[in-house]
């Protein structure tokens, strides 16, 4: 699995493949939590690529509903369609059934991605930042989880010939329930250690010179370890840290250039000042 990853540019650890091999050979859904930027949602599109699969990705939010993830009447056409219809004579009291029966099709249909991964499969189902999500939606959720078919009153049930590939992530702002946890498969993802980190460098961003690289990623290790920021910089920032140096034209990490490009590794601004006011102390060797 690590080998099948790294063909499309991801680099997991072993336990993390591991667990993303068990999911494929269970049929289980994988549940991945972990700060920002540890990579969560880039498995979910390397899985996608890896066994090119499509990929329909369901972004979770606050007050996200069930008719939100699964499906909604085209209204609009439907009123075309019925006027259409009765333009053409086509509807007497005889047909008017007929004619009803004919507005729910799926033609109608707008599937939203919970209803599309079923229609597709196989697919990756992302289910991202569940823990934005209430109570009930998860509910939702372990129910579609348990039977991959969801009902649909105007239209009939629809089932998964094969059940799609689930990664749902969390960034654990809530705790989630254990009805949703036990029927997942769990991995929780830290940030990568010095030398992951820069074989992920080295893969991402290889344009990027090799001491310019080693030392934005030493960098950014002594943040997420020796200073109190708001958010630690993820991979995804690390990544960018290094490009936009390299944008400028930097071989190497100096104060004037670290300074400029804080934008690119830091989101807050009492991080940014913080990190500004330890910049000479982080990039001492």
């Amino acid at each position: 699995m690590s080998e099948l990853l790294q063909g499309t540019g991801y680099l997991s650890d072993d336990a993390l493949a591991t667990v993303t091999f068990l999911a494929l050979r269970m049929q289980r859904p994988v549940l991945l939590e972990g700060e920002p930027g540890t990579g969560k949602t880039a498995l979910a599109e390397a899985l996608a690529q890896a066994l090119s699969i499509p990929l329909v990705r369901l972004q979770c939010y606050e007050g996200i509903d069930a008719a939100q993830a699964l499906y909604d009447w085209n209204f609009p056409q439907q009123i075309l369609h019925l006027r259409a219809l009765e333009a053409a004579g086509g509807v007497t009291r005889e047909t008017v059934a007929e004619a009803e029966q004919s507005v729910y099709s799926e033609r109608f249909l707008s599937a939203r991605p919970v209803l599309q991964a079923l229609q597709q499969s196989p697919a990756v189902l992302l289910i991202d930042e569940i823990d934005r999500a209430d109570d009930e939606f998860e509910a939702f959720l372990l129910e579609v989880l348990s039977t991959y078919q969801v009902s649909i009153p105007e239209y009939g049930t629809v089932s998964a010939k094969t059940p799609p590939v689930v990664v749902l992530t969390s960034n654990r702002t809530r705790e989630l329930h254990d009805a949703l946890k036990r029927r997942c498969l769990y991995h929780w993802v830290d940030h990568p250690d010095l030398d992951q980190e820069l074989r992920i460098a080295r893969s991402r961003a290889p344009e990027v010179s090799e001491t310019l690289r080693r030392q934005v990623v030493e960098v950014v290790q002594r943040l997420r370890t020796a200073e109190s920021l708001q958010k630690p910089p993820g991979v995804a920032e690390t990544l960018d840290w290094a490009r936009a140096l390299h944008h400028l034209g930097a071989a190497e990490l100096d104060l004037a250039s670290a300074a400029a490009t804080l934008g690119a590794l830091v989101k807050y601004r009492e991080d940014v000042d913080r990190v500004r006011l330890a910049l000479d102390r982080l990039l001492r060797p």
